[in-house]
């Protein structure tokens, strides 16, 4: 079976995923119902950290949260790790919270991946990675951030989705 590909148009440039259906098959269907609704069109990079990760898919301009579906299970235990180019849920201090926020790692961040099935050790999953647009988040990682409260390490320019599509 191939895996699933999704293009992130930005307004810093394009971002091609490949998604790891065999091994987050929840995630990915719960990435991808995001996708085919537009749901993530209009959205921003919401927070971005420099040698950590840039985090999208919950907040447009303004950072007006959107309503999310219910909460999926945390698909952590697949084997996959957080490392530099891969794309990840992110969540709440709940392992089994994660509805349409992802993150896509800047650097390899082991100390993501999980440990054990307590809360703490939970771990984020891994559902996809960067197949091409690697510049583009190395681009979106260094805008200039602030605090834009109760929100912390919010873009000032506004990173855009334009567009989230299969290709």
């Amino acid at each position: 079976m191939a895996n699933i590909n999704v293009k992130l148009s930005t307004s810093k440039g394009d971002i091609c995923l490949e998604l790891f259906e065999d091994k987050a098959p929840i995630t990915v269907k719960n990435f991808l119902s995001y996708v085919d609704k537009g749901f993530f069109d209009g959205t921003i990079f919401h927070r971005v950290i420099p040698g950590f990760m840039v985090q999208g898919g919950g907040f447009v301009p303004g950072m007006d949260q959107k309503r999310s579906d219910a909460p999926i299970k945390n698909e952590s235990s697949n084997g996959l790790s957080n490392k530099r180019g891969t794309v990840a849920m992110a969540r709440t201090m709940d392992p089994d919270s994660a509805s349409s926020q992802f993150f896509i790692n800047l650097v390899d961040n082991a100390s993501l991946d999980r440990k054990d099935a307590s809360p703490r050790g939970a771990g984020y999953c891994v559902f996809g990675a960067v197949t091409t647009g690697l510049e583009t988040i190395d681009a979106i990682a260094r805008v200039s951030t602030g605090l834009r409260a109760p929100h912390a390490d919010v873009p000032k320019e506004d990173v855009v989705i334009v567009q989230a599509k299969r290709i």
